[in-house]
This record gives structure tokens, C-alpha cells and sequence, in this order.
């Protein structure tokens, strides 16, 4: 009966976080697929170029960049300090995305290992038990979903963290690039910046909810695990 009032909870929850973050992908496509702003970020460095000369101002020059084609999501490895951008060479997006992943790698670099580590660890935490309670071998299966909630949280809060402080600072790392190289005009430059806030208006919110949304997909299927079992 608990593992059920659990579950309904959870679902009001993920109803009242869908309300609150108004996250829509299409959306954000919508909002990227900009044929004039593609045109004028043409005119920028390759992507290579564009993260080394981010890492420059940034004074962080020792970072492994790496391009690949293969790649839908651009990332920053902290276990590896490398930064992998994927193919979006075509979109004026790529401006702010190099530059997220570029300030990735001057964040506190014990919360970056920490988030790396630990989520790996969240992860297998919840494989482990839901294994052992699906094979009905799993005692105490309450306190175990209690670490499971708690360690979600936590889980919540560093990661959000890191990615939040990434968005936010993102844009204006871009705009002083763009500035700087002197390749658009100021009005170009605006124009830019000014959907970079749209997108980022609705990705921040994206984000927040992805991340709870995986967080409460695992405690919803450990529930029904420990109820059916």
C-alpha cells in the first residue's frame, strides 16, 4: 500500500514540474532553426578553432578538444578534461554550445569529478536493487527506496547546478567572443544573442526537468518492482 501512495505522489509531482517548467522541444527547434542567423555564424572559425580561442580567454589551454561527426550532443569529459563537440557546424547555435562546453572545464573541479563519479555509482545503486528485488532477495526494501530518493536528490542538485551556471554564463561568453572578433555587426550580433536568451529561457527549464524527470522514472519503476514483487 505504501509503495502505491509512493507512486501516486510521484506522478503529482512530475504532473506539477511539467506545469511549472513548460518544456517543449519543438519548441526549442523551432527557435534553432534560423536560416539568417546560420548564415552569419558562417562566417565564424571552424568549431575547433571557436573552442580553442574560448579556452583562451578563459585561460584554460591545457583542454583535449575533439570533433565528431557522429555525435548528436556536444560534451565535457571532467574524468578526462576533454571537450567532444559534435556536428553542428551548420547551426548558429554552435557559437553557445562550444562556449557551454568551454565553461565546463574551469568549474570547481572536485564538484565536476564528484558529479562524474557519483553518478555512476547513483546508477549502479539503483541496477543493484532492483535487480536483488525483482529476484525477492532485497531487505529493508523502504529503506532502500528512502537512499534511492535522497541520492536522486542529490543527484539533482549537483548536476543541475553544473549545468545551470554553464547556460547562464554561456551567452555572454558568446557575445564577448563575438564582440571581440569583430566578424558581425553589432546589430547581428544582438540579433543573435537576443535567441540565444530564448533558447536558453526554454532550455534551462529543459534541463531542470529532464533531470528530475530521470530521477523520478527510477523511484516509479523501483515502486512497481517492490509492489509487484
Amino acid at each position: 500500500m505504501e509503495y502505491l501512495i509512493i507512486i501516486i505522489c510521484l506522478i503529482i509531482v512530475f504532473a506539477i514540474l511539467k506545469y511549472l517548467f513548460g518544456y517543449s522541444k519543438k519548441q526549442i527547434e523551432e527557435i534553432a532553426k534560423n536560416k539568417e542567423l546560420d548564415e552569419i555564424a558562417k562566417k565564424y572559425p571552424n568549431n575547433i578553432d571557436i573552442c580553442k580561442e574560448y579556452l583562451q580567454m578563459l585561460n584554460n589551454q591545457n583542454v583535449i578538444i575533439e570533433e565528431d561527426k557522429n555525435a548528436t550532443n556536444s560534451l565535457y569529459i571532467a574524468i578526462s578534461n576533454k571537450i567532444i563537440i559534435a556536428d553542428v557546424k551548420e547551426s548558429f547555435t554552435r557559437i553557445q554550445t562550444i562556449a557551454h562546453e568551454c565553461l565546463h572545464s574551469i568549474q570547481n573541479r572536485k564538484i565536476l569529478l564528484f558529479n562524474f563519479i557519483y553518478s555512476n555509482i547513483y546508477m549502479l545503486y539503483f541496477i543493484i536493487i532492483s535487480i536483488l528485488a525483482i529476484c525477492k532477495i532485497l531487505p529493508y526494501k523502504m529503506m532502500f527506496l528512502t537512499i534511492l530518493i535522497i541520492g536522486g536528490f542529490l543527484y539533482y542538485l549537483v548536476r543541475s547546478y553544473l549545468e545551470n551556471d554553464a547556460m547562464i554564463k554561456a551567452r555572454f561568453l558568446a557575445k564577448e567572443y563575438m564582440e571581440k572578433k569583430k566578424i558581425s555587426s553589432q546589430e547581428e550580433i544582438n540579433r543573435m544573442i537576443n535567441t540565444f536568451d530564448k533558447l536558453n529561457d526554454i532550455g534551462i527549464k529543459g534541463t531542470n526537468y529532464a533531470l528530475c524527470f530521470s530521477v523520478i522514472i527510477e523511484i516509479l519503476i523501483f515502486c512497481i518492482i517492490c509492489m509487484i514483487r
